[in-house]
């Protein structure tokens, strides 16, 4: 697992490694069952502060990404179909929402923001 930390972007390391876990296992790269490397190992590895990656594993944990055995250590949990959409509409309304207050301040119409997706949509599938 290569997790990299930016020091410039002004986002807190434990949310960069959370964030980073969370879209390996999405992409597929971190599969249902795969050992993650030990609290203290990716502390080693990334040179920060062993708190720092027990709060990015304590978060992935409670938000059910992955689950963490006592003397084992922590595993990518087996997916949830649902929650797993649930989460990505979540994060789609956000970038929606971010989007249209984005177009109320160069005051662009409803029609030309919806004439923009349906654009990028289909310059997507044209891919």
């Amino acid at each position: 697992m290569n997790i990299i930390i930016s020091n410039t972007e002004g986002i807190p390391i434990y949310e960069q490694i959370k964030e980073q876990i969370k879209a390996a296992i999405f992409s597929g790269d971190l599969k249902d069952g795969d050992l993650l490397p030990s609290i203290r190992q990716l502390a080693k590895d990334l040179q920060i502060s062993v708190i720092t990656t027990m709060r990015a594993y304590n978060d992935l944990e409670q938000e059910g990404f992955i689950v963490s055995v006592q003397g084992k250590g922590s595993y990518v949990k087996p997916k949830n179909p649902e929650l797993i959409k649930e989460k990505k509409l979540l994060e789609i309304e956000e970038h929606l929402l971010a989007a249209i207050n984005a177009s109320k301040l160069v005051k662009l119409s409803q029609e030309e923001l919806i004439d923009m997706l349906k654009f990028l949509i289909e310059e997507e599938s044209n891919d």
